[in-house]
């Protein structure tokens, strides 16, 4: 949801809905009017979980209400199409992060490579053969997403690199033809690779268009940037994190777009350079880690935006040996020397940290 789709003069006391949550509140409220049982909308409550996690909107208030009491008919769906889902996701446990990393990807996929009806068949198919059709296209569009993404970041990486661009404050590259529906992923990986506002651009050549997905950091708020610079566009949208916007290029330049996001960014930072920080919510000792804590920790579920789950730190460790695993390489395991003696980790999806083992 947009800055600018929230209505101000709205008296309704929650405003961070995800459009999914919009629409169930409008079953609602027709349901009430009337009078329908409420459990012949609240079996839905499963879908509008998924949708309200996937969108990344604050999990507090209704939406922590929903994604809680949805993740619970999740477990027990009877939906074909999402069975089949959850099965392909493999997750032994079903909890926000299941719904983040094995649902969501697949069912964005489908937009993202242009075949938004298949999920719409899956999750209205009443047929488990179908819904199992279904979701291994999901899944091959899924696989296809992560090839290109792949691509699209290895040759931003190059433009960077060759470039001298990680010395700006802001992360401006773009190319003809990058795929439009996955450019706000590899945005969102520069953001954790430099730590700065990132705004990934394609070119269509025959629309004289640029199209850009742009992801930011929690110092800046990426809407407040584009609207300072919303004259050289013909449509921008966002919220403080995630936004895009697009240009014609008969009126204005690529090189004149990445001069001003720079120029504003580096205003807002009045000398300031930034640092990516971690919250520690507690320091514990290594001993203090079983299963009991993992109980309690489970209880705060589900995690998303506004509650994420705790960060722990533990001092007196040192990292002894690495190594990359899993089929592509993107997991480390870690031996790491403790007061207890080695112990194993695994850091998932950082297999590009340059670590230092000693």
């Amino acid at each position: 949801m947009t800055e600018k789709q929230k209505i101000k003069t709205s008296k309704y006391p929650f405003n961070q809905l995800a459009g999914v949550g919009v629409v169930f509140k409008l079953i609602q409220a027709i349901g009430k009017k009337l009078k329908i049982e409420e459990r012949e909308y609240l079996k839905y409550l499963d879908i509008v979980c998924i949708g309200t996690i996937s969108d990344i909107v604050p999990l507090i208030d209704e939406n922590r209400v929903i994604a809680k009491l949805g993740l619970k008919l999740v477990e027990q769906t009877k939906s074909p199409g999402l069975k089949a889902l959850l099965k392909m996701a493999n997750y032994k446990e079903i909890n926000s992060s299941a719904i983040s990393f094995g649902i969501a990807p697949r069912i964005n996929a489908c937009g993202r490579m242009g075949h938004e009806r298949d999920a719409l068949d899956l999750f209205l198919t009443e047929n488990i053969v179908e819904a199992n059709r279904i979701t291994e296209k999901l899944n091959e569009y899924n696989k296809k997403r992560q090839d290109i993404e792949k691509k699209i970041f290895e040759e931003a990486i190059g433009k960077i690199e060759s470039e001298n661009l990680k010395e700006n404050n802001a992360l401006v590259v773009g190319a003809e033809d990058w795929h439009h529906g996955v450019i706000g992923i590899v945005a969102s990986k520069f953001v954790e690779k430099y730590y700065k506002p990132a705004f990934i651009m394609t070119y269509n050549e025959e629309e004289k268009r640029y199209r850009c997905s742009a992801r930011g950091v929690k110092e800046l708020n990426l809407f407040d940037i584009m609207s300072v610079n919303s004259e050289l566009f013909e449509g921008f949208g966002g919220h403080q994190l995630a936004g895009g916007f697009s240009f014609n290029s008969e009126k204005c330049s690529f090189e004149d777009i990445k001069k001003a996001l720079n120029q504003t960014i580096d205003e807002m930072l009045n000398g300031e350079k930034l640092k990516p920080s971690l919250d520690i919510d507690l320091e514990i000792d290594l001993k203090d880690i079983d299963v009991s804590l993992v109980e309690e920790i489970n209880k705060l579920e589900p995690f998303g935006a506004s509650n994420p789950s705790p960060t722990f730190a533990i001092k007196n460790m040192t990292l002894k040996q690495k190594k990359l695993m899993g089929s592509t390489k993107d997991h480390l395991k870690l031996i790491i020397e403790t007061p207890q003696g080695p112990k194993d980790c695994i850091w998932w999806s950082r297999g590009d940290v340059p670590l230092i083992a000693g």
